[in-house]
């Protein structure tokens, strides 16, 4: 008589019980034992002077507690690793990691980072990072002021690089890079800002609520407060918190599950994250209230409405390096509304920006999150590593709009030997529709924002007539350091140190399981059901998350879009003007226009490189971008060329800048003069020619608009063979007198 099936899956359903207890016990003791690491790790870094979690060797070149307005600053240059070799030609990177809360070393704390990326193309790396307590009565604008000389420094020692440096602001650290860059624009090469907000008010309905926080807590009077219960200081572990508080799914659950779940692989990469994530710094409280008042609720940035103590007007508009602008749509921090809305402040138009000669090329990823931007070993090794490849590509961009697109480098790219990385850049010339496309807000939502920003100005304003002195009098230093150490995420790490007594055991008992490491296979029925429990946890977090968003929301825009309280507040509800649009200059259209006028005169003026370069933007026109594999074909003639191979790439970007303009000015005087700029000798133009025809095939064969526009510049080079006959017999060649070329360019 045959068993049944039911008696014969009992030891097996035994057997899976019994593996499936062994290995959870032991993975929860194993998890305990990383959580007490952490506490260690968390203790030794909180002790040191200047804690980083840089994964390289660095040189201190500056301390800027020692300038005459002292900062908690410090420039250091990155010493490179065995095997790395660094072009003294090349242009520097700077890399300006966040102070929002946590410590310094972000954007190089592993080899694939954007330090790491930048000295494998061969450039030289500094890193600006500050110390965890700030010097008493640094602002931001002071900050601005070192970065100035760091930069200065960098400059100064290497004059030979070919460019400015190459400055990277992480998240916070990108308006204060740009804010910088409008001030001295005269030190910066490219700027690169990676999840960086600038326009803080931008988003669309239904996502990213952080926005909304500064409205609903009623201003910036509670970071005053808080600054106030610090003695002066703002504990930048509240801002980590706020971070936290945006995915508690994340925070409270799937961060420590992922842990515990892969707690025999996952082990170091946790603690090494969590060695920056626990290393939190403090801000002065001046400096968290400019941030708070000035950008998160005032939104001041891009409207040009900060100034300097000097009453300098920060423009983001005289920002004269390319921008590169990196964001992506799975950031719930910056999302890339609030990394591009900016543009559409400050501009009516692309031809706006050309007219001023920015550059300005972004970048928009489809899923990676905030963190993910400037930590992201895969987002380092492809959009990263571009950026560090084709800096120069950036760099000489005619004005205007573009984004950045990525493709594999394979056997079905042309001319795959002129990609330098795995990837091809392309920049591909975009409107402001394009960005208008990604979302944002209505005039309705600017008003909602702008009421808010005037009620955070009147609880400021009664928080300091009413409240703060009795706060400032009942806080003293010793009573606010015992609040910090009392904040949840300090306790979070704590809880499990040596001054724990009930975990005195789990070193040991970690080293026995070690020893006796137990695994179940993964097709084990329990491991299958803690899955499903793991997952309705998060779905439960998640809907809650959703919920208290949706929530805060509809309270946001139904308070602060009452047209009583709009009114009451000063503004007008009936408005269709933005309420924060940065003004224009008569003076900047004067100059622009004085400019413009002055590109007549030089219409005819040149050689051959400038005739080549004209022409090679006149056909590029017909484009609808640049690619690496056409500057690479660009640089060789710049490197080969007698007259370009003498001009560095800030001689060489203005060059190409100004034939840009001459063809914008007057497209057919330009053209026409092209003939008379190149030399009387065939074989000179014919190699010329030649060498324009590999830079636009570069990429690909040429388009039906490029091929025609392509051979217009022909006619104009003259290289049939009737000319060649002409020049043999000696008949004079039918071109215009040659004017005299410029300097080192004929």
């Amino acid at each position: 008589m045959p068993e049944p099936s039911s008696v014969k899956t009992l030891p097996v359903f035994a057997d899976a019980a019994a593996g499936y207890s062994i290995d959870a016990w032991q993975r929860w003791i194993l998890f305990l034992d990383v959580m007490r690491r952490r506490a260690e790790q968390y203790e030794e870094h909180a002790v040191q002077k200047a804690p980083h979690v840089l994964d390289y060797q660095a040189e201190l070149i500056a301390d800027a507690r020692a300038f005459d307005e002292p900062v908690n600053y410090a420039l250091v240059r990155i010493i490179p690793p065995e095997g790395v070799t660094i072009d003294p030609l090349k242009r520097p990177f700077v890399v300006v990691d966040p102070r929002a809360g946590h410590g310094p070393g972000i954007g190089g704390f592993k080899a694939d980072s954007e330090i790491g990326v930048a000295m494998k193309a061969g450039h030289a790396c500094y890193f600006i990072g500050f110390l965890p307590e700030p010097v008493p009565g640094q602002t931001i604008e002071k900050i601005a002021r070192a970065e100035a000389r760091f930069l200065e420094i960098v400059i100064a020692r290497h004059p030979e690089a070919d460019g400015k440096p190459c400055v990277i602001g992480n998240c916070q650290a990108g308006w204060a890079v740009m804010m910088l860059a409008a001030l001295r624009p005269a030190l910066f090469g490219p700027v690169i800002i990676a999840g960086a907000p600038l326009s803080y008010w931008a988003g669309v309905h239904g996502q990213n609520p952080m926005r909304y926080s500064g409205g609903l807590l009623g201003g910036s009077w509670l970071t005053a407060l808080f600054g106030d219960l610090g003695a002066g200081k703002f504990d930048g572990a509240w801002l980590v918190q706020n971070f936290e508080n945006q995915n508690p799914a994340n925070t409270l659950w799937t961060k420590q599950y992922n842990l515990y779940s892969k707690v025999d692989t996952e082990a170091e990469r946790y603690l090494g994250f969590e060695r920056w994530w626990g290393g939190h710094v403090m801000l002065n409280a001046e400096e968290m209230q400019f941030i708070v008042d000035e950008l998160f609720v005032g939104n001041k940035l891009a409207a040009g409405e900060i100034r300097t103590s000097d009453g300098t007007t920060v423009d983001l508009r005289t920002i004269r390096s390319p921008i590169v602008v990196f964001c992506s749509k799975g950031d719930n921090i910056t999302p890339p509304q609030q990394a591009l809305g900016w543009i559409l402040d400050l501009y009516d138009n692309v031809d706006e920006i050309r007219s001023l000669g920015q550059t300005i090329v972004y970048v928009v990823h489809e899923k990676v999150g905030h963190l993910g931007i400037f930590v992201s070993a895969g987002v380092a090794r492809k959009e990263h590593d571009e950026f560090a490849s084709n800096i120069d590509l950036i760099d000489v961009l005619p004005p205007g709009l573009y984004e950045g697109v990525f493709e594999p480098k394979g056997e079905a790219i042309e001319n795959p030997d002129l990609v330098t990385g795995e990837w091809n850049m392309r920049c591909e010339r975009r409107t402001l529709d394009d960005i208008r496309a990604l979302g944002g807000n209505d005039i309705q939502d600017d008003n909602r924002f702008a009421a808010a920003a005037r009620l955070s100005e009147i609880n400021l304003a009664l928080y300091r007539a009413f409240l703060q002195p009795a706060v400032k009098a009942a806080v003293n230093p010793a009573w606010a350091e015992t609040m910090r150490r009392m904040h949840p995420l300090r306790l979070s790490y704590e809880l499990f140190g040596a001054s724990n007594p009930f975990l005195s055991w789990v070193e040991g008992a970690a080293e026995q399981v070690r020893g006796n490491r137990r695994g179940i296979e993964a097709d084990n029925p329990f491991l299958a059901l803690q899955e499903q429990m793991s997952d309705r946890i998060v779905e439960s977090l998640e809907s809650w998350r959703k919920m208290s968003e949706r929530a805060a929301e509809q309270t946001f825009l139904a308070l602060y879009g009452s047209p009583a309280l709009q009114a009451a507040l000063g503004g007008d509800p009936e408005s269709n003007r933005p309420p924060r649009r940065a003004p224009k200059s008569i003076l900047t259209n004067t100059l622009v226009a004085a400019r413009t006028s002055a590109l007549r005169d030089k219409i005819a003026q040149g050689g051959l490189l400038e005739a080549l370069v004209r022409s090679l933007l006149f056909v590029s026109r017909a484009l609808n971008g640049a690619d690496e594999r056409g500057f690479e074909a660009v640089r060789r003639i710049r490197r080969d060329h007698q007259g370009a191979n003498r001009l560095n790439l800030a001689e060489f970007k203005a060059m190409v800048r100004e034939q840009y303009y001459i063809l914008l000015h007057d497209e057919a005087e330009a053209l026409a003069a092209i003939s008379a700029m190149l030399p009387h000798n065939i074989e000179e133009r014919r190699t010329a020619h030649a060498a324009l025809r590999n830079v636009l095939e570069a990429s690909g064969p040429l388009s039906d608009a490029v091929d025609e526009r392509f051979q217009r510049i022909t006619e104009l080079f003259d290289v049939s063979e009737r000319s060649e006959r002409q020049v043999q017999s000696g008949e004079p060649t039918p071109l215009p007198v040659r004017t005299k070329p410029r300097n080192r360019s004929a």
